[in-house]
């Protein structure tokens, strides 16, 4: 008698979005592309989270409340979990902002810009974090 295959449980991707409507349609979006997500709406949480978690990736507003932003996420990411450390894209509604342009220049990571495309942003995902198994 042979044993049923166990299936490996997909890693999920760690969401930190701070409004509710956007992390909604951005959880959709992952989820329907066959992407697991841990939401989390602070930086703070974010990184109790990374701390213990294992997670495929990160997609974080470049913006969030609690006192750690988006550049501190990744900051902390590059010295602790460096094996994440190419595996985040940003999503911002203020690309223009000077503190948002100096990270993504000094981080490198994607940003997609609020309001996307959900495949936009999934292009994106799927490039950084690979194809959702």
């Amino acid at each position: 008698m042979s044993l049923p295959a166990i299936k490996p449980v997909p890693v999920p991707v760690l969401l930190i979005e701070d409004e509710p409507a956007v992390m909604a349609y951005v959880q959709a979006a992952l989820e329907r592309s066959g992407y697991p997500v841990v939401c989390c709406e602070s930086g703070v949480d974010a990184l109790r989270l990374l701390e213990t978690g294992d997670f495929l990736g990160v997609v974080s507003d470049m913006r969030t409340p609690g006192g750690v932003d988006g550049a501190q996420v990744h900051a902390w990411i590059a010295q602790h979990r460096p094996d994440l450390a190419s595996k985040i894209v940003f999503i911002t509604g203020d690309i223009a902002n000077e503190e948002t342009v100096a990270t993504l220049r000094q981080t490198g990571a994607p940003c997609v810009e609020k309001p996307f495309r959900v495949q936009q942003f999934i292009d994106v995902v799927s490039r950084i974090m690979g194809r959702a198994r």
